[in-house]
């Protein structure tokens, strides 16, 4: 089983996460992961916080001649804004953020106690540890990319860019909805046996956790609900080349919780973030009297950067699986598996 945790607070000093399951043998391009983290960080709309960090990632342990050697391996990303014990209390909650509910939950009167651990910054580790997988991965040539489909409802690029100078103008924020598509993934990945193994429950959990996402779709998603289950099923087809395979891909290259050959396919939708510069309506609550809601460093749109989250969690999820059905303890053993597996395949056509 490939698991991982992250700690950390967005102004603390640094995150960390530990990832255990990964397979001895696989030589890690620690210039890739900052890479992908330094992706994270793009995208117009993001704020100064971006400005001032310059994520990192350093490994301190699983590695040794840049190799795993199949232990836990321990990733560290450090704060350059390291100032949790100097930031003022906060005691207005922000509307639509975890501050109230945390707050309540846990018996702060601070809700910088709160917003400190759900900050998106705990992110950064998540596309770390995601980069790892990443790199597994790309040795059985599956590929993940992700590309905004829209942003406050806008579709084309300068449409997009416009809306968010509009929230920009306006000290408001704006959400929007961004597609990863993995490529490469074989048939087999996930199951229909068991309602936490099925691959298409483990990806919708997986982006639903990912900080200001609200809403998943598999394929075609909602598109199914209007149409005739004729219009909308991906028709089988064999040939002698190919084997079996799908000429349109609604289904998202998953059907019955395992993954079906075709291109994996997940959208999700991103509400805009909950810090506004133009504060909404909150109590405060140790006087439990109205007061505007406090006002942190933010973004005006961060879209495009969930994308990139997303792309790491969905990497962890079709790692952890893969590895499932092909074995964890070995590379050599894995592409041995995988090269038995693909015969097995070819010689049912």
């Amino acid at each position: 089983m490939l698991r991982y945790l992250t700690a950390g607070e967005s102004h603390g000093r640094g995150l960390v996460a530990i990832l255990e399951g990964m397979p001895a043998g696989v030589r890690v391009d620690l210039s890739y992961i900052n890479a992908q983290l330094k992706r994270r960080q793009m995208g117009f709309g993001r704020g100064k916080r971006m400005q001032i960090e310059n994520d990192k990632a350093r490994i301190l342990s699983g590695l040794k001649g840049g190799v795993t050697l199949g232990s836990p391996l321990t990733v560290l990303v450090e704060n350059k804004d390291f100032s949790i014990e100097k930031l003022h209390n906060v005691l207005a909650a922000r509307p639509g953020h975890a501050d109230l509910a945390g707050a309540l939950k846990y018996g702060f009167s601070d809700i910088r106690n709160v917003l400190e651990r759900a900050s998106a910054r705990s992110t950064a580790a998540t596309v770390a540890v995601g980069g790892l997988c990443r790199i597994l991965l790309k040795v059985f040539h599956i590929e993940i990319t992700s590309t905004v489909v829209s942003i406050g409802g806008e579709r084309s690029h300068r449409g997009r860019i416009a809306r968010i100078k509009q929230a920009m103008e306006a000290k408001d924020t704006v959400g929007g909805i961004f597609e990863v598509r993995a490529q490469g993934v074989p048939v087999g990945l996930g199951s229909y046996a068991q309602p936490d193994r099925r691959l298409d429950g483990r990806l919708a959990q997986a982006l639903m956790s990912i900080p200001g996402i609200k809403a998943v779709e598999i394929g075609l998603g909602f598109g199914y609900a209007d149409q005739f289950g004729s219009r909308v099923h991906d028709a089988i087809y064999c040939s002698p080349g190919k084997g079996f395979y799908h000429r349109t891909n609604n289904a998202g290259g998953i059907e019955g919780g395992i993954s079906n050959g075709e291109a994996v396919v997940v959208r999700a939708c991103m509400k805009p973030i909950a810090t506004l510069l133009q504060p909404l309506d909150s109590v405060n609550i140790a006087t439990r009297k109205p007061a505007q809601a406090a006002v942190e460093r933010s973004d005006y749109c961060a879209v495009e950067s969930a994308g990139v989250v997303a792309e790491a969690a969905c990497a962890l999820v079709l790692a952890d699986l893969f590895l499932e059905k092909f074995g964890s303890d070995n590379l050599e053993d894995i592409q041995a598996a995988v090269a038995r597996y693909r015969k097995r395949l070819k010689n049912k056509r």
